[in-house]
């Protein structure tokens, strides 16, 4: 078992509060991303749980053994750094059996341990190479090799891909998702990219000014973000933001008129809205169709065009200067300048309270963390 339990944790450096009190729960076998805005005390959550960083006040449990001030080496995890760390003097292999060879284990266990770590991660070929011979990719999987052969109860990873160029990027959170499920271990994960926490997590734990806005499955985080900050941060492009009051609501509805000029119905749970109280209307880029001009209430004027292929990312202007994102075809072939209409999917839509907290759909209000 590798079940983590985190309790009120603090950490402040001097006077200053980083972490603000986070509770978490992290259950064995999960791969769970800690998400969010450069500051937003991530990292400085992953290095508490690793005993890099002292706590201030709270508790870490693993499994039912209180791990908060257990020195590193002792807590049974592997940290995989944003930089790989490797001996450059020491083969592939060397590197991958060091610390098991400190620890003082017999050597027959040691070349299992690495032989096994090195199927896993297709690098028997290498195992006599020094990493100056590697590629990024490659010392990458020494690294995560290295931590491998410890069998750890849970393994950490601090930006692991940052360093590494797209293509290798996209390669290399295919080889973790897999090692994940080769390995049914427990992984926690720290990213500022949102398309990585999409694509690898069990479970997003999306971090904001030290606390904690909302966990969940990422299409959980995609279709029911708890506050115009999630739903801000998850998405790619992001969602757009329009400003807007409230013309009627009750527990059916909610009717809203844009200050840009349209006005919709919503079917979301508007009973604690009031008429004229300003909210904020949130749509994805891919929720929204473009038509002509004369086809839609919702008049917006081309700026950019990007073409990518299967999709044209359409960059538009509404009549009182907001902008915002359109996805659509990839043979859409808008001019700039061009005035087009704006149709919204309303069941997809979102609408944010002058607190930036989302408007429940009936019989389902959201729920922070």
């Amino acid at each position: 078992m590798a079940d983590l339990t985190i309790r009120n944790l603090k950490k402040s450096f001097e006077d200053i509060d980083i972490i603000k009190g986070i509770d978490l729960d992290i259950k064995d076998h999960e791969f769970v991303v800690f998400v969010g805005p450069s500051g937003c005390g991530k990292s400085t959550l992953l290095r508490l749980i690793a005993g890099l960083e002292e706590v201030s006040s709270g508790t870490i449990h693993l499994d039912d053994r209180d791990i908060t001030d257990v020195a590193p080496a002792k807590r049974d995890l592997a940290m995989v750094f944003q930089t790989y760390a490797l001996y450059p003097h020491m083969t592939v292999r060397k590197n991958m059996s060091f610390a098991l060879e400190l620890a003082g284990a017999d050597k027959a266990e040691i070349n299992r341990k690495v032989d096994e770590a090195a199927q896993i991660l297709e690098l028997g070929h290498l195992l006599d190479r020094k990493p100056k011979a590697l590629s990024g990719g490659q010392r990458q999987r020494v690294a995560i090799g290295r931590s491998i052969v410890r069998h750890p109860k849970i393994f950490l990873f601090d930006e692991p891909l940052s360093n590494l160029d797209a293509a290798l990027r996209v390669q290399m959170r295919l080889e973790l998702a897999r090692l994940h499920h080769e390995l049914k271990a427990t992984m926690i994960y720290v990213t500022h990219d949102q398309v990585e926490a999409m694509t690898l997590a069990d479970k997003v734990v999306v971090l904001n000014g030290g606390h904690i806005e909302q966990v969940g499955s990422p299409l959980e985080l995609y279709h029911h973000p708890v506050n115009a900050f999630v739903a801000g941060f998850i998405g790619t492009p992001k969602m757009a933001f329009l400003k807007g009051k409230v013309e009627k609501a009750d527990r059916a509805g909610v009717t809203v008129k844009l200050d840009c000029g349209p006005e919709y119905q919503l079917p979301l749970d508007g009973s604690r809205l009031k008429a004229g109280e300003s909210v904020t209307f949130g749509m994805r880029p891919e929720h929204i169709e473009v038509t002509a001009a004369d086809a839609s209430p919702f008049k917006v004027t081309l700026d950019v065009t990007e073409h990518l292929g299967a999709d044209t990312f359409c960059y538009v202007k509404a009549q009182n200067g907001e902008t915002l994102t359109v996805r659509a075809g990839g043979d859409y072939a808008g001019r700039f300048g061009e005035q087009v209409g704006l149709t919204p999917d309303l069941a997809h839509c979102h609408l944010f309270d002058e607190k930036g907290r989302a408007v429940p759909k009936p019989g389902a209000p959201a729920k922070a963390a």
